[in-house]
Order: structure tokens, then C-alpha cells, then sequence
């Protein structure tokens, strides 16, 4: 089969979307499919003296100039598979060929309507969720990474006569235990080797929850037992806000910023953390779940889906609106942390890469109608 996937602009630089188009090209070759990954080209953002200017002229690289080479190219290929949501506008240059598309979370598109209070869309984010909204809407099908996103999404859509299948994200990148932090590692977050911390992983999205990641380490820290803990924040630099909040809760001296890490440190810090604290409010999947079990690191988050979807049985599940519960049910869990951390290598298996990519396969063979055809041609 030959499959052509659609990818990410790069300068948006959306290093998880970037991982999964090489995971999936990677596991297609694997069993012997044509592949061809294209994404838009940057020519006009390159022109931008200023930051925000080169957002608007990436616009015309990839809706303008992009549309017309993925047409020419899609006619050699038997399938297209457009990799993010947020590329939905591209199935209107595809109205010949059988294509799909990957629908990780439709935050963005709640966002823009209003949906959550705790963030505001301008007026050209709001135009460009109409269309991405629009697109999904016209999509003949729609792989979706978890029941949530599924669910989100055809609330939003109803019934287009689309076909939606649920397959889930398998680790795109080798994570496994490691050893202990090096000296190197331990300096640049300022405590020694064998310190105790809590990771969380995360951008400053309002739904990755930063600030209520520091608020329930604040309580914890009050514990005799997580009295030399530390918070490690990995992602991006910290908002003035979550500044001020890490003020408030009067633990400035035990949060560690740490921004730019590569997927070896994550693999290291995953592996020595006392666990991963990942209270998010709201997710299309929850990639650092897997990524904390596959290191052996017990993974404490938020009792809801999609995070308890992906998380399964295999971990300490709180209770946001109580953060003095949250923090007595993660002390309590992680008296039993290896029991954790055994169930989340359990859990790993339901990810598995083979057999992730065998439902794409199967899923493919559906929307070309070969069910009963070898797909390896």
C-alpha cells in the first residue's frame, strides 16, 4: 500500500506531533507499505522580521501554498492519512482519494465557543477553530485516540455519517527504567543525586494544571514523610502567575524549573521520581502516563477520562476539588508504590507498539474497502 501522511508545519515546532508522524512512518515501512510523509514547506514565514508577524505569513505556507502540492502528490498514493485535527481544511483538496485523519483533543474548538472559562480565543483563533470544526465535519473518517476525544467529538460534530474508530496511542519513543540521576543532571536541577521529588511534565496550558501541581505538593509537604521532597516542573518557563503561586504556597525553594529537557533526561527523571504528579483538568490522551509507567515510575492523576482511561488500574487516581484529599489518597498510594508501579507495566501492554499499528493497518484496509486483501503490497 502506498500511504502518504500529512504532517505538522515545522516552525510550530509541536515537538508530540512531530514524534508520532516518525512512529507511524517508522511502523508502516516496518510492514512493508510505501511511505511518503510530506508537511508544509516554510517559505513566507521566513520573510517575517517579527515573531508575530511569521504566524500570520505561516498561514499562507501552509493554507495557500501547501493545498496544491498535497493534491498533486495524493493522486500516486492509495491512502492519505492527515495526522492532526488541526489540519482538517486539507480534506477538501482530497475529494478523490480515500484519506483519514487523527483527531487527538478538540480543546482548541471547545475554546473557541466559549466552553471554558478559564480561557479566552481571539477573534482570529475562533475564525480558525470554525474551520477546523468545518473540516472534521465533512471528514469520511476519523481515527480517534481515546473514547473522550471520540466522545468530544461527535458532540460537536453529530452524526456526519463519519466513520470513527477509537485506536489509542502506542510510546513513540523507547522510554524504560533507568539508573539513578547523574551529577550533571542533579546540579542542573539543584539537589543531589538521591533526592526525593514529584515530576510533572507539562506546558503552561490551563488545563495541564501546573498551579494545582504546586498547590497539592504544597500540602504534601507538609508531611513528615515528603519533608526533603522537591517539585520538579519539566516544560515550559514558568508564567508570572504560576511564579506567584509558588510564592503563596510558600514553596519556592522546593519547586525546580527545568525547561528544554530531552527525552533521555525525561527518561531519567521518570525513572528516579517518587511519581508523576499529573493533575490535568482536561486531555485528549495523556502521553506522560504511559511514558512514567514504561520508567517504572508510579503515576498519580486526575479521576477522569481521558487520564484514568489511559491510566486504567494503574494509578492513584484524586479528586481535584479537594486537595486536601487528593494529597491524603497519593500518601496513602504511594505506601504501596511498587504495587503502582508493577500495575503500570501492566497496564503498557494494552499500548503495544505492534499491536497499535496493526489496528491502523486494519483500519486502513476498512476505509479502502480490502478487508480480506494482504496490505503489504
Amino acid at each position: 500500500m502506498r500511504v502518504l501522511l500529512v504532517g505538522n508545519y515545522e516552525p510550530d515546532a509541536q515537538q508530540s506531533m512531530a514524534r508520532y508522524a516518525a512512529w507511524l512512518e517508522r511502523s508502516l515501512r516496518a510492514r512493508g507499505h510505501s511511505v511518503t510523509t510530506i508537511r508544509p514547506t516554510p517559505f513566507f514565514s521566513r520573510l517575517a522580521r517579527h515573531q508575530g508577524l511569521s504566524k500570520y505569513l505561516g498561514y499562507l505556507d501552509k493554507f495557500l501554498v501547501f493545498p496544491s502540492r498535497l493534491r498533486s502528490l495524493a493522486r500516486a498514493h492509495n491512502l492519505v492519512h492527515i495526522l492532526d485535527h488541526s489540519n482538517s481544511m486539507y480534506l477538501g483538496t482530497l475529494p478523490k482519494t480515500p484519506s483519514l485523519i487523527t483527531c487527538h483533543d478538540v480543546l482548541a474548538i471547545r475554546a473557541a465557543r466559549g466552553e471554558f472559562p478559564q480561557t479566552r480565543t481571539g477573534w482570529s483563533g475562533r475564525l480558525l477553530q470554525r474551520w477546523i470544526l468545518s473540516g472534521l465535519r465533512g471528514a469520511r473518517a476519523v481515527l480517534c485516540v481515546s473514547q473522550k476525544t471520540a466522545s468530544d467529538l461527535r458532540a460537536l460534530t453529530g452524526d456526519t455519517g463519519a466513520e470513527i474508530r477509537v485506536i489509542p496511542n502506542a510510546l513513540n519513543w523507547e522510554y524504560k527504567p533507568l539508573g539513578a540521576v547523574s551529577g550533571g543532571l542533579a546540579a542542573r536541577l539543584g539537589f543531589g543525586p538521591g533526592d526525593p521529588y514529584f515530576l510533572h511534565v507539562g506546558g503552561n496550558q490551563w488545563y495541564k494544571n501546573r498551579m494545582g501541581a504546586v498547590r497539592i505538593f504544597a500540602r504534601l509537604a507538609t508531611a513528615k514523610k515528603f519533608a526533603n521532597a522537591r517539585l520538579v516542573l519539566a516544560g515550559k518557563p514558568f508564567t508570572a502567575a504560576l511564579r506567584d503561586a509558588i510564592r503563596e504556597e510558600r514553596v519556592g525553594e522546593r519547586v525546580i524549573e527545568l525547561t528544554d529537557a530531552t527525552n533521555e533526561e525525561l527518561q531519567t527523571l521518570y525513572s528516579n521520581a517518587l511519581a508523576l504528579l499529573y493533575p490535568s483538568i482536561e486531555e485528549g490522551f495523556g502521553w506522560p502516563i504511559l511514558e512514567a509507567q514504561a520508567c517504572g515510575c508510579p503515576v498519580i492523576t486526575t479521576r477522569r477520562p481521558p487520564m484514568s482511561e489511559v491510566a486504567g488500574d494503574a494509578a492513584i487516581l484524586i479528586d481535584l476539588a479537594d486537595i486536601a484529599g487528593a494529597a491524603a489518597a497519593i500518601a496513602a498510594g504511594l505506601e504501596r508504590r511498587e504495587e503502582v508501579a508493577a500495575a503500570g507495566f501492566q497496564n503498557l501492554k494494552r499500548f503495544d507498539e505492534e499491536t497499535i499499528a496493526g489496528r491502523y493497518c486494519a483500519f486502513y484496509a476498512e476505509i479502502l474497502g480490502e478487508r480480506s486483501v494482504s496490505l503489504s503490497r
